[in-house]
């Protein structure tokens, strides 16, 4: 059955189609003039004040300096390295806590929950981190962005009451049937509860990608700088001599702000295709881990 509209309800859709279509240019634009930017001639873009619709002399030379220096490609490494670890460990140490907390038969389950809540609002400080990381053998090695960020008490939180949501009866006749815990978990909590999982995987490996103050903190060897700790040199520091070797004075400059765009765009577009792969799930899994049913 046709339901006839109003006008009233017409114009209301209206306006939110313009004011969606607004809100999706004023986010999107600010990436699209980096990509043009990283696009453009370098001397017309030293040229530029204000705002650029297209891609101006189109050239690909500031990639390839990009992708020429070195630290580019050890970053990438070590950033692929960084988030493939530390999410693998989050999503373990995670799963483990929110399936023991969840549980009704857990001793001081409450005591406990009540200690990894009160984390998210006081916590030791920068100081005592960085000297229980010294001590514990941790500094100037890959551990030490792998492990103090084993677990975020939000997202055990959000996967603790997700696992709440898994009939009591499906564990019972597991355990009839002679499983663990460890067969509970991995063979029927977590298969019912890919949602969320899904989710924490793109929030623990977003912060993984985009993480640098850490290793600002604890990293001193170069050789294992991540990605974005590369790019705050070559944006804040203004360190782009080591991309430009072979390129004439004069043109250092003009080419070395599309290389600064360029950088920008390397470092961000991979973390951006991992979006639509969990993007379906991203909704679903959220509301499962906010609302308790």
């Amino acid at each position: 059955m046709l339901i006839k509209r109003s006008w009233g309800e017409r114009v209301f859709d209206g306006f939110n189609l313009l004011f969606m279509f607004l809100l999706s240019s004023v986010t999107l634009y600010p990436f699209l003039f980096v990509l043009f930017a990283s696009l453009s001639d370098p001397a017309w873009m030293v040229q530029v004040r204000g705002m650029i619709w297209y891609p101006q002399g189109a050239t690909l030379n500031a990639y390839e300096l990009v992708f020429r220096n070195p630290s580019i490609l050890t970053g990438y490494g070590n950033t692929v390295l960084y988030v493939t670890a530390g999410t693998a460990l989050n999503i373990l140490m995670t799963s483990l806590g929110a399936y023991a907390l969840s549980r009704e038969n857990v001793m001081w389950k409450n005591p406990i929950m009540f200690i990894i809540v009160f984390t998210m609002f006081f916590n030791g400080g920068l100081i005592p981190t960085y000297l229980l990381v010294e001590n514990l053998g941790m500094l100037d090695s890959r551990w030490a962005l792998i492990v103090p960020t084993a677990m975020s008490a939000y997202n055990l939180v959000i996967m603790r009451t997700a696992f709440q949501a898994v009939p009591v009866s499906l564990e019972e006749s597991a355990k009839l049937d002679g499983a663990n815990d460890f067969t509970v978990l991995f063979r029927i909590v977590l298969p019912l509860s890919m949602p969320v999982v899904a989710v924490m995987i793109l929030f623990y490996g977003v912060y993984h990608w985009n993480s640098w103050f850490n290793a600002l903190i604890y990293i001193r060897t170069r050789e294992l700088y991540p990605l974005q700790l590369i790019l705050r040199e070559i944006l804040i520091s203004n360190s782009t001599d080591t991309m430009l070797t072979g390129v004439g004075g004069g043109d250092k400059m003009p080419i070395g702000e599309t290389v600064k765009y360029a950088t920008i765009i390397v470092a961000t577009v991979p973390i951006l295709c991992l979006y639509p792969f969990l993007q379906k799930y991203f909704v679903k899994g959220i509301m499962i881990g906010a609302i308790k049913g």
